[in-house]
C-alpha cells in the first residue's frame, strides 16, 4: 500500500523557465522536428531531421468547412521554448496549445482530425488547473481544517472544456487562441465525449455539488469509481432501445491524472480468525488494488480547485500466474486480473444473476474501502506523529450519496478497530459522528437490501460488524421503548432491525413470555370444552380429582407449556420462505449522525412514513436539504443568449454566484423590450435544436411549434407512458377533425423524449418502443404535418441537455405524487424560463410555491391520496374516465404498427396483481392531465402572457441553486467553513 501524497499532481520535478513567444507559432518547421529530452533541467534540445513528407503541426491542419487554414512559421531563433503555463493572454494560450500538440502526443503526427486539437487544448487548460489545484491542497494541509468527503457511485460530469475555461474566466481568450490556430472553440469543444460516470439525477447532483463546493471555497473531495464503459450507449432501432458499450475512454481522458503513487489494497472473501492478541484478523480471500485517478474541479472566479478522485481496479503483478500462462492456460493465468478489472467496467451491472449481485457489491465495497483508506491516510499525515483518533470527526465529514456507500460504516469501524487498535466503543462513537446519509428514494423496491448470505461470504468481517451494530440497535430500541407494550416493541424491532428475517438474540426472546392472565383464560376455556362450568371447577378442587383426571391434567399442562414455548419462539422467528437480508438504509440511519431528504415533501414522507420509527427514536438526526443545480453550467455556460439578457437587465453578472439577484428580474416582467429580448433568445436556442434533431433523427421540425420536453430516466413512476398516451389521444382527436378544426383547436407541438431504460427493465423498454412507434406514425402523417411531431432523442446525456433545456418551452415532470424524491431537471428547466406541467411531487412543490400557482400547470392526485386510490382500485371501485378507455383501445388498434402492446397496456388493467392494476395511477390522473394540456394550449396562444410566465420562472428559480444547498450541508451537517486561498 502506498499512501496519498500531499498534492494531487506535481507539474514538474524540474525548473521550467517559460518564454512567451511574440506570436503563436508552430513548434517545428516543415523539415525539422525539435524533441525535448529530459537531461538535467530539461534544457537539452535535440534537433532531428524529419524524413517524412507528412509532418503536419497543429497550426497547419486543414480544418473543415467554416475553419480557416493558418500556416506556421519557425520559432524565433529556430529553438522551441516552453510556454508560460500560467499566462492568461490568447497568444500564450495558443503557444501552450501548440506545445501540447507536439509534446503531449495522444495522436500520431499523421492525424489530421479535430480530436488532436481538442486533446491539446484540454491539456493546456489542465496546466492552469494543476497550478490552482496544487495551491489549494497545499493550503488545506497547512491550515489543517475540517474537510468534507462526498462519496457517490455516480458523477455525471458532462463535458469539461467549456465549463473549465468558463470558471477560469478564459472563454474569450481560448476562443481567440484557437482562432489564431485556425479553429473555432465550439467545434473543438464538440470533440469531447461526455464522461460516462453516471446515469441520471444522482450523478448530476453530485457534479453540481462539486462545482458549488469549489466555487464557494469549501474544503472538500469527491470520491467515485472510474467506469470504463459507463452504463451503456443507447441506440434506437426498429426494435426499440438497444444497448452497446460506451466508448468514452477510447481516445483517452485528458482531464484525469493517474496517480501511480496512490493505491490501496481491497479484499474479498476469506475468513475471520481471532489472533493471539485477541483481535479479529481478516485473512485469505481475493486481493485487488484500487488505483487513484484524479480530476481537478475548478471553482468559478476563484483560485480554489478541488479534487474528484476516481478508483480503478487491478491486481499486483505477482497475481499473474506465469506458470499457467507458459503452459498454455492463458485464461487461468489472467483470471485474477480479469476479476479485478471487471469491477470498474460497467455502472450498475445487471444483477439478475448471482454473479451480477456479487459484482455490484464488490463495486460498492471498493468505493468505500479505497476512499476511507485514503481519507484516513490523509488525516494521519496531517496529524503528524501523534494521532488523536477522537479528532477524526472534527477533521473529517463523510457524506454518503444514497445507500450505495453504506459499507463506509462497517469499513470505518473495521479500520479503526482491527488496524488502528481502537476499542469497539471508541470506533462506534467516532463512526457515528463522522458519517452522514442522504436518502434519495421512498420507493420500497429501491431501498437497497443485500442478501445476508452474500454479504457474509464476500465481506465476512464487515458482516460481523454489522451484526454487532444490529445488536446495539436492538438494545437501544428496547431501552427507549420499554417492555410495557411487548406487541408494539416486537413490531418495532422487526421493522427497524438492520438484519431482516434474522434470528433474535436469546436475551431478546426471553423478553416476550406469554402473560399469565392469558394462561388462566385458556384453562377456563379448556374446562368449559370438557363440560364444566365455573361451579363444577370449584367442586372438583374441593373433592379432588381422580388419579386418571390428574394424569390427563398433567399431560395437558405439559402440552400447553410446549405449545406456549413454540408460540413464543414463533413470534420472533424467521420466515423460512423469505430470504435473510441486510437493510442498507437502516444501517445508514443507525451508523451516522444525520439523515436528509432532498425536497421538503420527500423529507416529510421520510419522517412520517418510510422511517417513522427511526424519526421517533432520533428526531434530531433528520433534516431536509432541497436539491439544487449549478447556475454556472445550467444558465451561464449552456445558455449564453439568456445569460447576456440577465446580466443586461439585472445590471451585473453577480447573479451567477448570487442567484438571489435573479429575483430583480421580476420587476421587469411586463417590459416589452425585455419580452422581445427574451423571445429572440429562445428562438435562437430553438433553431439549434431544430438542426440537432435533423442531424440525430432525420426528422424536420418547425421552430414555430411549442417545444414540449420530457427527458429523464425511463421509469414507470416517472410516467412517460402518461405523456405518450396524452399525445396519442391528441393525435386521435386531430384525425377526427377537419384541417381547419384541428388548426384552430390545437397549438403546434414538437414533443421530445429522451432517457435510458435500464437494460433489464422490460416494461420501461416497452415504453421506449411505444414512443418511437407512435413517433414514426405521426411524423409521417401528411394530414398532421407540423401540427404534431414526436421525437425520441437517443442516448440522452448532459451535453444534449445543455442544448435542449435552453430551447424548451414546456417541460413535463409528471411522476406519481410521493414517488419522486426531488428531481433536478425541473430546476434546470425553470431556471431557463421553461414552464412546467407536473404533479405535486418532489421539488415541483417548492418550484410552484416560488413561481406562483398561475405560472405552473398542475394536475393529478396528491401524495396523501395515493394509498387510498390504490385501495380503491383493489376494491374494484375505480371507474375509469371514458377518454382513458378510448385511448387504450386506440393504442392497441394496430395504427402504430404490428408490435403487440397488450403487456404494456395490460399493466393499466385489473384491480390487483404484479404488473397490473395501474400501480402508478396513469388512469386516475389521465383526465386531469388532458385538461391541463388544454390549458397549456390556451396559454401558449397568448404570446405576451406566456413570455411573462417564462420570465417569472427564471426570476423565481433562485432558491434552486446548488450553492444554497451546499451552504446548508456545510453549516448543518458537515460543519465546515469556506477557506479563501491567499
Amino acid at each position: 500500500m502506498v499512501a496519498s501524497s500531499t498534492a494531487p499532481f506535481t507539474t514538474a520535478s524540474f525548473v521550467w523557465r517559460p518564454v512567451i513567444p511574440k506570436s503563436a507559432v508552430d513548434l517545428r518547421t516543415s523539415s525539422q522536428v525539435f524533441i525535448l529530452n529530459r537531461i538535467g533541467n530539461f534544457r537539452h534540445v535535440r534537433r532531428l531531421r524529419c524524413h517524412s513528407s507528412r509532418c503536419p503541426s497543429l497550426s497547419i491542419i486543414k480544418a473543415s468547412a467554416g475553419d480557416q487554414e493558418i500556416s506556421g512559421s519557425p520559432p524565433p531563433g529556430g529553438v522551441p521554448r516552453l510556454p508560460n503555463f500560467s499566462a492568461r493572454d490568447s497568444e500564450s494560450i495558443a503557444a501552450n496549445i501548440q506545445y501540447h500538440s507536439e509534446f503531449t502526443p495522444s495522436f500520431s503526427p499523421e492525424c489530421l482530425e479535430f480530436s488532436k486539437a481538442y486533446i491539446a487544448t484540454a491539456n493546456s487548460v489542465r496546466d492552469a488547473l494543476i497550478i490552482n489545484w496544487n495551491a489549494t491542497y497545499d493550503h488545506y494541509d497547512k491550515m489543517n481544517m475540517k474537510q468534507a468527503y462526498y462519496l457517490s457511485m455516480e458523477f455525471l460530469q458532462g463535458r469539461a472544456l467549456l465549463n473549465a475555461i468558463g470558471n477560469l474566466e478564459l472563454t474569450g481568450e481560448y476562443a481567440d487562441a484557437l482562432e489564431k490556430l485556425g479553429y473555432r472553440l465550439e467545434n473543438i469543444a464538440s470533440q469531447e465525449p461526455d464522461a460516462a460516470l453516471g446515469n441520471g439525477g444522482l450523478g448530476r447532483l453530485a457534479s453540481c455539488f462539486l462545482d458549488s463546493l469549489a466555487t464557494l471555497n469549501y474544503p472538500a473531495w469527491g470520491y467515485g469509481l472510474r467506469y470504463k464503459h459507463g452504463l451503456f450507449k443507447q441506440l434506437i432501432t426498429k426494435d426499440g432501445q438497444e444497448e452497446v458499450a460506451e466508448n468514452w475512454l477510447e481516445m483517452g481522458n485528458p482531464w484525469e491524472i493517474e496517480r501511480y503513487d496512490v493505491s490501496y489494497p481491497v479484499k474479498f472473501y476469506g475468513k475471520v480468525v481471532i489472533g493471539s492478541d485477541g483481535k479479529s484478523h481478516w485473512i485469505g480471500g481475493e486481493n485487488i488494488q484500487a488505483i487513484a485517478y484524479d480530476i481537478p474541479i475548478p471553482g468559478y472566479k476563484t483560485k480554489t480547485t478541488i479534487n474528484l478522485r476516481l478508483w480503478s481496479t487491478n491486481v499486483p503483478s505477482q497475481e499473474f500466474d506465469l506458470q499457467s500462462f507458459n503452459s498454455g492456460k492463458h485464461s487461468k493465468a489472467i483470471e485474477a486480473q480479469t476479476n479485478a478489472e471487471k469491477i470498474c467496467y460497467i455502472l450498475y451491472p445487471g444483477d439478475a444473476s448471482q454473479e451480477g449481485k456479487v459484482l455490484r457489491l464488490k463495486q460498492q465495497y471498493t468505493l468505500c474501502s479505497a476512499s476511507l483508506q485514503d481519507i484516513i491516510a490523509r488525516f494521519e499525515k496531517r496529524c503528524g506523529v501523534a494521532v488523536n483518533w477522537e479528532e477524526l470527526p472534527d477533521k473529517v465529514a463523510v457524506q454518503m450519496n444514497d445507500t450505495h456507500p453504506t459499507l463506509c460504516i462497517p469499513e470505518l469501524i473495521r479500520i479503526l478497530v482491527d488496524i488502528k487498535g481502537l476499542t469497539w466503543e471508541q470506533a462506534w462513537n467516532i463512526s457515528q459522528r463522522t458519517v452522514a446519509y442522504t436518502n434519495h428514494t421512498v420507493l420500497p423496491e429501491a431501498l437497497e437490501k443485500w442478501s445476508l448470505q452474500l454479504m457474509q461470504k464476500l465481506l465476512p468481517r464487515q458482516f460481523e460488524i454489522i451484526e454487532k451494530i444490529d445488536e446495539e440497535l436492538i438494545q437501544t430500541i428496547i431501552e427507549d421503548h420499554g417492555t410495557a407494550d411487548l406487541d408494539l416493541l416486537q413490531k418495532k424491532l422487526k421493522e427497524m432491525r438492520i438484519l431482516e428475517n434474522f434470528e433474535f438474540p436469546d436475551a431478546v426472546i426471553k423478553l416476550f413470555p406469554k402473560p399469565k392472565k392469558e394462561k388462566v383464560i385458556k384453562q377456563k376455556i379448556k374446562d368449559i370444552f370438557k363440560g364444566k362450568g365455573s361451579s363444577d371447577v370449584v367442586k372438583d378442587k374441593k373433592r379432588g380429582l381422580s388419579k386418571k383426571h390428574e394424569t390427563e391434567e398433567e399431560e395437558d399442562n405439559e402440552k400447553e407449556k410446549e405449545k406456549e414455548k413454540e408460540e413464543e419462539e414463533e413470534s420472533l422467528a424467521t420466515d423460512p420462505t423469505k430470504p435473510k437480508m441486510v437493510r442498507m438504509a437502516n444501517l445508514s440511519i443507525v451508523g451516522g449522525h444525520a439523515v436528509n431528504g432532498v425536497a421538503e415533501i420527500h423529507s416529510e414522507i421520510v419522517k412520517k412514513d418510510v422511517f417513522n420509527n427511526f424519526y421517533k427514536l432520533w428526531p434530531e438526526k433528520f433534516q431536509n436539504k432541497t436539491n439544487g443545480v449549478t447556475p454556472r453550467r445550467w444558465i451561464h455556460f449552456c445558455n449564453p443568449e439568456l445569460s447576456k439578457i440577465l446580466t443586461k437587465w439585472i445590471g451585473s453578472e453577480d447573479w451567477v454566484v448570487n442567484t438571489e439577484k435573479l429575483k430583480e428580474l421580476e420587476k421587469f416582467a411586463d417590459n416589452e423590450d425585455l419580452h422581445n429580448d427574451w423571445r429572440a433568445a429562445k428562438n435562437i436556442n430553438k433553431m439549434k435544436i431544430v438542426s440537432y434533431i435533423k442531424e440525430r433523427t432525420g426528422y424536420d421540425v418547425s421552430p414555430d411549434a411549442m417545444f414540449d420536453v420530457q427527458v429523464k430516466r425511463i421509469h414507470e413512476y416517472k410516467r412517460q407512458l402518461l405523456n405518450i398516451l396524452g399525445i396519442v389521444y391528441r393525435y386521435k382527436k386531430m384525425k377526427e377533425m377537419s384541417a381547419k378544426e384541428r388548426n384552430s383547436k390545437f397549438v403546434p407541438r414538437v414533443c421530445i423524449f429522451g432517457g435510458k431504460a435500464f437494460a433489464t427493465y422490460v416494461q420501461a423498454k416497452r415504453i421506449v418502443k411505444f414512443i418511437t412507434d407512435v413517433g414514426a406514425t405521426i411524423n409521417h402523417d401528411p394530414e398532421i404535418g407540423d401540427l404534431l411531431k414526436v421525437i425520441f432523442l437517443p442516448d440522452y446525456n448532459v451535453s444534449m441537455a445543455e442544448l435542449l433545456i435552453p430551447a424548451s418551452e414546456l417541460s413535463q415532470h409528471i411522476s406519481t405524487a410521493g414517488m419522486e424524491a426531488s428531481g433536478t431537471s425541473n430546476m434546470k428547466f425553470s431556471m431557463n424560463g421553461c414552464i412546467l406541467i407536473g404533479t405535486l411531487d418532489g421539488a415541483n412543490v417548492e418550484i410552484r410555491e416560488e413561481v406562483g400557482d398561475e405560472n405552473f400547470f398542475l394536475f393529478g392526485a396528491r401524495a396523501d391520496e395515493i394509498a387510498g386510490l390504490r385501495q380503491e382500485r383493489t376494491d374494484g371501485k375505480f371507474v375509469p374516465d371514458p377518454r382513458f378507455e378510448e385511448v387504450k383501445k386506440f393504442a392497441c388498434s394496430g395504427i402504430f404498427g404490428s408490435y403487440n402492446y397488450d403487456q404494456l397496456i395490460g399493466s393499466l388493467e385489473g384491480n390487483e396483481g404484479f404488473g397490473r392494476a395501474d400501480y402508478f395511477l396513469v388512469g386516475k390522473d389521465f383526465p386531469s392531465y388532458i385538461d391541463a394540456q388544454e390549458k397549456v394550449d390556451e396559454a401558449y396562444r397568448d404570446e405576451k402572457a406566456w413570455t411573462k410566465m417564462s420570465i417569472i420562472n427564471t426570476a423565481c428559480s433562485h432558491k434552486f441553486s446548488s450553492d444554497r444547498t451546499i451552504h446548508e450541508y456545510a453549516k448543518d451537517i458537515w460543519e465546515i467553513e469556506p477557506v479563501i486561498l491567499p
